[in-house]
């Protein structure tokens, strides 16, 4: 489990649930999130089946995430047989919880193998409590806390406060306080952006200013050393039991020595808490997979993995853009689900189902343009001016044949290939497909500066349930992609590919479209 960074993962958080009986506003919207069906979500057997895969091969800390996991039925036993995967290297069992309905079944979970366990909370005020959850319960958290201080089987207890500008950043110092007779650590988180919770940037509250006002009250705050791939930095003050540690996952992130992996609840492998692409061993495991097999598509997944925030800018990221959702596990499905007809109502990818829709005549015409230099322009134009011209990149572009001709086929062939390319696109039988090109000269606005191009047209007809319209795309993609590989030798670095648009289409529901000239 080491990816192209050189980076081991030895931790696997484990979602085993998308429900959750709070509503915290910076979480979730208030009305919820689509959730996945029921069959979707992965069994005790599947979760055990994936675990030991991942343990075996060299993981050695898991912890149990949701959604709320206690809201999971059976989680005493599946800890129970989660925990029997120490013959094989696991060390630890973790658990992030809410703390909502935890303190009475703690101790069975901590009989059971449960050794680590983190709480959400973050005000001690119950009446800030329920406007931030939308939910009461505030008591029922400080019993789970108590409870869990008061279990010697608990190696570790943390309490995480999201810290938020203006809510709740003035309990900072009261949080503080609780380690001061308390055996635990408080856990200061910055405020991200999930999808739905209207995130801004001002009120993001960075560890350093946290850390500053704590440091002003406490000068003789110490650092303490640090796990090697702890999220947070730790500190304590002298003579209090407990620490304090930051979790600056915004404005100061741990990504070159992150380790952890996730599995969420519908099956889906996740390498990175801010990247959308998951790769389901779910379907794997139900469509009969071998454990090398399911291995193999472990493997692919980590090396995949960017070096951090899944390769994005996360404090230059809209508001509008989230980059976690907790529920459904893609971004997109906040979004009205009919807005993306490609987007399922739990935020899978999905083909559009076109089984009710009448067949009748499509058509398409989409264009585009590859803006080339004069030299280039006159080898596919055959201008007479220039056929005595044979210079070495001259002669290697004409020995690939005639331009325009193999650009034509390849269109024409890029076209019937659509279904193969676009995972998505429903495959056609597509009765005429029609690709022009053709050598221009445009002017520049109002200068007198000529610009040299070829313009590629195709027009794609099918009698079918659905349009053609990516099908004229993708040949007149494939056609202009054809003459930069066959002008490259004369103009790889001048050429321009763009204009690229559908210019009309007739049949199905939508009605016709003509894009005015």
């Amino acid at each position: 489990l080491i990816d192209t960074f050189n980076r081991q993962h030895d931790y696997l958080r484990i979602s085993l649930t998308e429900k959750c009986n709070l509503r915290c506003f910076y979480c979730m919207p208030s009305e919820g999130v689509d959730l996945s069906p029921k069959d979707h979500i992965l069994t005790d057997d599947e979760v055990l089946h994936l675990a030991t895969l991942f343990v075996k091969s060299g993981v050695t800390k898991i912890r149990l995430t949701g959604g709320e996991p206690t809201v999971r039925k059976g989680i005493d036993v599946l800890i129970e047989r989660l925990n029997a995967l120490r013959g094989f290297g696991l060390k630890s069992i973790g658990m992030t919880s809410n703390g909502l309905a935890l303190h009475r079944r703690l101790p069975k979970l901590v009989d059971n193998g449960l050794t680590h366990l983190n709480l959400s909370l973050d005000t001690l005020d119950p009446f800030k409590f329920a406007l931030i959850t939308r939910r009461d319960g505030h008591e029922a958290v400080l019993r789970s806390l108590e409870t869990a201080l008061s279990l010697p089987g608990l190696q570790s207890v943390k309490l995480n406060m999201v810290v938020i500008k203006g809510k709740n950043d003035m309990e900072v110092h009261d949080f503080v306080e609780l380690t001061k007779e308390r055996n635990m650590s408080i856990r200061f988180i910055e405020f991200m952006p999930f999808t739905g919770n209207k995130w801004d940037r001002s009120k993001m509250l960075s560890s350093s200013k946290i850390f500053d006002a704590i440091h002003h009250k406490h000068p003789n705050i110490v650092r303490l050393s640090d796990e090697l791939n702890d999220t947070a930095r730790t500190w304590q003050i002298p003579g209090y039991r407990g620490s304090i540690g930051f979790i600056s996952s915004m404005s100061d992130h741990f990504c070159s020595s992150c380790n952890r992996l996730r599995l969420t609840a519908d099956g889906q492998i996740k390498v990175c808490l801010f990247d959308n692409k998951e790769i389901s061993l779910r379907d794997r495991i139900r469509n009969g997979a071998t454990d090398q097999e399911l291995l193999s598509l472990i493997d692919m997944a980590v090396k995949g993995k960017k070096e951090k925030h899944a390769g994005m800018d996360v404090l230059s990221t809209s508001a509008n853009r989230p980059m976690i959702l907790i529920g459904a596990s893609s971004s997109l499905a906040t979004h009205p689900p009919q807005s993306l007809t490609h987007i399922d109502s739990s935020g899978r990818p999905s083909m559009v189902n076109v089984g009710a829709k009448e067949v009748t005549k499509r058509v398409a015409v989409a264009s585009g343009r590859i803006y080339v230099p004069k030299k280039a322009y006159d080898l596919v134009s055959h201008d007479p001016s220039v056929s005595a011209r044979d210079d070495a990149a001259s002669a290697k572009a004409r020995r690939k044949g005639d331009v325009l001709s193999v650009a034509q086929l390849a269109a024409i062939m890029g076209c019937k290939r659509t279904s193969d390319l676009i995972p998505l696109a429903h495959p056609l039988s597509l009765s005429h497909v029609a690709v022009e090109l053709r050598p221009e000269i445009l002017q520049e606005g109002l200068s007198s500066r000529s610009q040299f191009c070829i313009t590629c047209m195709a027009t794609v007809e099918t009698d079918g349930k659905t349009g053609v319209e990516m099908e004229a795309l993708t040949a007149v993609s494939t056609g202009l992609l054809t003459i930069w590989d066959m002008l490259k030798a004369v103009a790889g670095k001048e050429m321009v590919i763009g204009d690229i648009m559908v210019n009309a289409k007739t049949g199905g529901k939508s009605g016709d479209f003509q894009r005015s000239p």
